[in-house]
């Protein structure tokens, strides 16, 4: 039952959206509280405004009844970093979805763009192909339907080495002041008026009163990527790693905001598409092998690489068996319909789970089952790869890098001290490699899934290590890795960037094996997570929360983030 605050609230929000946009029903809404892969929470409300200005005047409704508010579009963050977290909230929550909000505008002929708060990777990468332009993420975020904007708001990573994580500086966003006052900024570099009214009127129709420069506080023009991470990557000697969630140089406004303001368009550049592509499969026993290697593909080539992505042995193996219906499906319908699919999974699985009467994972099970009859999916050479070596990596090189690159790696493996080997794909073998790759982020959760009754819970992290650290391969004491039933290696290989999921076995603590795990990171100077921002499942670094409460001082978004407090804050109290 609603109290008359709560009662007045969802008024107030039907009267701004219209009754079918607000669902207070928690049977109904329950898919938007729920996180991608784990964690839910309460909430009075989820709403879907349509417009830039019913956003707005939601976020005032919000504010004045002294709610709190989560933002969120496509909900496919792995931290559970756009949902409510639990019950124990000190005022009612509000959960706005700004999936309906998805226009792009192009300037300078799609060099750069501007996307509004539900735009979303595919769409942006559909509309920027026949400009032969290309967007900062590519395949993985993409397919799974991820906003744009909640890429910057996350600081995400990203494959492409050349590109670094999803960063701008220029951005339109509200905010909560000291005084608990919402303010509108508008920081795109745009003139779009002087009134919320007008700025928002203009910036949905893309109606661009004036270009202009918006200064850094450094006098140097606002960056629409991150323009330094070529050189920072390239720094091979450096005690530090190239990237990740939390590191200050890129807490800017939007960009890594976490959802602690409300972001209603980011400025962004787009990157020009190669001509040709080459893509090198490479397999060795030795991890030292592959750590001279990739110290030598970052700084002694003309060229960086457009990406090195790693897989172990274990994790081929695991995705070749666990990933092969999802190699089929995108294969066979293509990424352009995926967001869809999984989203229609999410409600049937969703649905599945309320009935008490069936198994759990069921369509899970199914699909697993479904995909042993179905034939060999990976090419030959990477299967003989497999049979011989433990650590497999794929590297792209573009256009005037690929004929330097297969010098080197000819003169590399021809070096005594450099066992291995690797070879130049063919069309299909380059595909199948990066597919294979890509399923492999859902095997661990897949294997999991169906072997429920035998294994204990799985334990992702993403971390990143040093860009000088030479020691990336992982070796745990005898007490971790005894609870351990399966240890999944793959990642971002020349950002010194992994993903590391653990399936436990049935008795182990995952609260306790995870904390031994990250003590044991903070010994190596690695730092976590790497891509997938703290969400509700990591403590956020000082400078984070200091700049989680400059954002934010009032605690009016994403309260509790980072593991942060969840009360709300009255800065000019008194």
């Amino acid at each position: 039952m609603h109290n008359d605050g709560n009662q007045t609230l969802l008024q107030q929000l039907e009267q701004v959206l219209g009754a079918d946009r607000v669902i207070a029903d928690p049977e109904r809404n329950e898919h938007y509280r729920k996180g991608f892969r784990s964690g839910e929470g309460d909430a009075l409300a989820v709403v879907f405004p349509e417009k830039l200005l019913q956003l707005w005047q939601t976020l005032q409704v919000c504010v004045d009844a002294g709610a709190g508010i989560i933002l969120q579009a496509a909900n496919t963050g792995l931290t559970e970093g756009s949902t409510p977290s639990g019950s124990d909230y000190d005022r009612p929550l509000v959960v706005i979805n700004t999936l309906k909000m998805n226009a792009i505008h192009l300037l300078d002929g799609g060099k750069q763009v501007v996307a509004l708060p539900g735009a979303t990777l595919h769409s942006l990468e559909k509309l920027l192909t026949p400009l032969k332009r290309a967007p900062h993420s590519e395949i993985g975020s993409s397919c799974i339907g991820a906003s744009i904007v909640g890429g910057i708001a996350n600081n995400s990573g990203g494959a492409l080495c050349q590109r670094g994580p999803a960063y701008t500086e220029l951005a339109l966003y509200a905010r909560v002041d000291e005084s608990g006052q919402l303010q509108l900024i508008n920081h795109l570099g745009i003139d779009l008026g002087k009134s919320s009214e007008e700025i928002l009127t203009n910036l949905e129709r893309g109606t661009f009163l004036q270009i202009v420069e918006a200064n850094h506080t450094s006098n140097r023009p606002r960056m629409a990527s991150d323009r330094e991470y070529v050189e920072r990557i390239r720094d091979v000697d450096a005690d530090t790693p190239a990237r990740f969630n939390a590191d200050p140089r890129r807490l800017f406004e939007a960009s890594g905001c976490a959802g602690k303001v409300a972001v209603f368009a980011v400025r962004l550049d787009t990157f020009p598409t190669p001509t040709h592509i080459q893509t090198f499969y490479i397999g060795s026993n030795d991890p030292n092998v592959f750590a001279r290697l990739r110290r030598g593909l970052l700084s002694e080539l003309p060229q960086l690489p457009v990406l090195g992505e790693y897989l172990h042995k274990d994790m081929f193996d695991l995705a070749a068996e666990y990933g092969k219906d999802s190699f089929y499906t995108i294969e066979k319908l293509g990424t352009r319909r995926m967001p869809a699919f999984f989203s229609l999974k999410g409600r049937l699985d969703a649905w599945l789970e309320k009935r008490a009467f069936l198994p759990r994972f069921l369509s899970e099970r199914v699909l697993q089952a479904l995909s042993k009859v179905l034939p060999q999916h990976l090419p030959k050479r990477m299967l003989e790869y497999r049979s011989k070596y433990q650590h497999h990596l794929i590297v792209k090189m573009a256009d005037d890098g690929i004929a330097p690159a297969q010098e080197w790696l000819r003169g590399f493996f021809q070096r005594p001290e450099n066992s291995g080997a690797f070879f130049a794909c063919n069309d299909e073998e380059a595909r199948k490699a990066m597919l294979h790759r890509f399923v492999s982020a859902g095997a661990a959760m897949r294997y999991q899934s169906v072997h429920f009754r035998e294994v204990g819970e799985l334990l992702p992290l993403d971390i990143a290590l040093r860009r000088n650290d030479q020691d990336w391969e992982e070796q745990l004491p005898p007490e971790i890795d005894e609870q351990l039933e399966y240890r999944l290696y793959y990642g971002h290989f020349l950002c010194n960037v992994f993903h590391q999921d653990y399936i436990l076995k049935k008795d182990a603590d995952p609260n306790a094996v995870k904390q031994a795990m990250l003590a044991l990171l903070d010994q190596r100077g690695a730092r976590y997570p790497a891509e997938h921002n703290v969400g509700h499942m990591y403590h956020a670094p000082e400078a984070q929360r200091l700049f989680f409460e400059q954002l934010d001082p009032t605690n009016t978004f994403n309260p509790g983030i980072g593991k942060t407090d969840k009360l709300r804050r009255c800065c000019s109290c008194g």
